[in-house]
């Protein structure tokens, strides 16, 4: 470190950290150096005492953590959290969620998406993977608010030509924003609405221009069984066959991998990762979740994400990551599994892995971006801590989260949200709401059909 004032010191705090071999650890009675936009070091809060800096937080009685990545929403459906409830998915699309979002327009968009960022801030969010429409709303959003984000613009094969061309245009126009806190994807929409050969051209662009692919892709086990009975191949062979599995790729869900899959997704040539959002699964009854245990056992990371607020209700990462825990005890039949060590993992490095940020941020180390929040444990339903790992996942809510911080600059101090007036949001967005939610025009931006 050195004399020069640094721009923020946390002190005082419990801080989450990795050791060599990624295991979560805990240093008590510590301090976070932050300078130009990085972590410099993790220390005593007694070696910091005399340091000057530009901005200090006495965080006494608050864990220092990794900011949490939701590795999977779709941040503009917020201004459709409880319009399509208790139905199934099919129904859900087709006779709610598809005729109501061709009503979309740019502004709609874009106060969605302020309404969730200024969401996910307050729950502890530094980062989102999106996949939506008209994106360029949500990156100017992203670069006004503050927060890091993953952004790609869907499209269909319905959309013909354009809709892959505009995915790409998205991805090269904004790759690099905002400082560099935009980072880009190719994002077709899934293997029922997007067909082989535009899989297969997005591939090569991928390729082509060095860029990622995110998609929806074995959501659940229907879908997986509906592809073997007509196509003899699962979802993941068709992203194998059309070389989607070559490229750095994000699937989204996966609840429907089947043991078939595994050595597919094992021998992979790009980057694979899978994003799980359990809460939705729970809704829609699906009957399995994603297998996070038979990815883990092939090296495949698993992100912890929401999914849109139309589906999930919330943008809620904590309880996404309390869901993951239970839902994998639950299902394998081990209640040692997943740990509450285990769940912080995939809550911190492996999210930021999933979005290919794993060298960036996910851990509070020196060199890392400074993405960090602090989680205050004073309150009742924190007390006592017995098992700090535990506390957090199971006992923490998201409203214990009381500052977020990314690249350096603090976008919510003492619950206090800095960047975002969620009042004008909400006024302007409700006044829209009857030209939204209109469905007598009887139009659909897409049939589902698996």
């Amino acid at each position: 470190m050195t004399d020069s004032p640094a721009e923020l010191i946390i002190t005082g705090c419990t801080v989450l950290v990795h050791d060599d071999q990624e295991r979560i650890g805990f240093e008590e009675d510590a301090a976070v150096v932050v300078r130009d936009g990085l972590v410099e070091a993790v220390t005593s809060a007694d070696a910091v005492r005399d340091l000057p800096a530009a901005e200090r937080i006495d965080a006494r009685g608050q864990v220092a953590m990794p900011g949490l990545v939701n590795c999977h929403t779709h941040a503009p459906m917020v201004a459709l959290r409880g319009v399509a409830e208790d139905l199934p998915t099919d129904e859900w699309f087709n006779d709610v969620v598809w005729p109501i979002e061709s009503n979309l327009t740019e502004k709609d968009v874009e106060l969605g998406a302020r309404l969730a960022c200024a969401e996910m801030i307050r729950g502890g969010v530094t980062c989102f993977a999106d996949h939506y429409f008209s994106m360029d709303a949500v990156a100017a959003v992203v670069e006004e608010c503050g927060m890091r984000a993953h952004l790609g613009e869907a499209y269909f094969s319905s959309q013909g030509p354009q809709g892959r061309e505009r995915s790409l245009e998205f991805a090269l126009r904004h790759r690099g924003a905002a400082g560099g806190r935009i980072t880009t994807t190719l994002a077709p929409h899934a293997p029922y609405t997007v067909d082989d050969s535009d899989l297969a051209a997005t591939a090569s662009l991928a390729h082509e221009h060095g860029l990622p692919v995110h998609l929806h892709a074995s959501e659940n086990r229907d879908q997986a069984e509906t592809s073997l009975a007509r196509h003899g191949v699962t979802p993941v062979e068709v992203l194998r066959r059309t070389g989607i599995l070559d490229t750095d790729v994000l699937i989204a869900h996966g609840s429907g991998i089947l043991d078939q899959d595994l050595p597919l997704l094992a021998s992979a040539a790009g980057r694979t990762a899978v994003a799980t959002a359990p809460r939705g699964y729970l809704k829609f009854a699906w009957p399995t979740t994603t297998p996070v245990r038979a990815l883990r056992d092939i090296g495949i990371p698993v992100g912890l994400a929401t999914d849109g607020a139309a589906s999930n209700n919330s943008l809620d990462v904590w309880e996404s990551m309390a869901l993951t825990a239970l839902i994998q005890k639950s299902t394998t039949g081990d209640p040692r599994w997943l740990t509450s060590r285990q769940a912080l993992h995939h809550a911190s490095l492996q999210s930021a892995r999933a979005v290919g940020l794993g060298d960036v941020v996910g851990s509070l180390a020196p060199g890392r971006r400074a993405d960090i929040i602090l989680v205050d444990l004073t309150g009742p339903h924190t007390q006592p801590v017995h098992d700090l790992p535990a506390t957090l996942v199971h006992s923490a809510r998201a409203s214990d989260v009381r500052t977020t911080i990314v690249d350096g600059r603090v976008l919510m101090r003492d619950r206090e949200l800095l960047t975002i007036d969620v009042g004008g949001v909400v006024r302007e967005l409700g006044e829209r709401m009857p030209g939204l939610l209109d469905r007598g025009h009887g139009r659909r931006i897409q049939d589902y059909k698996i």
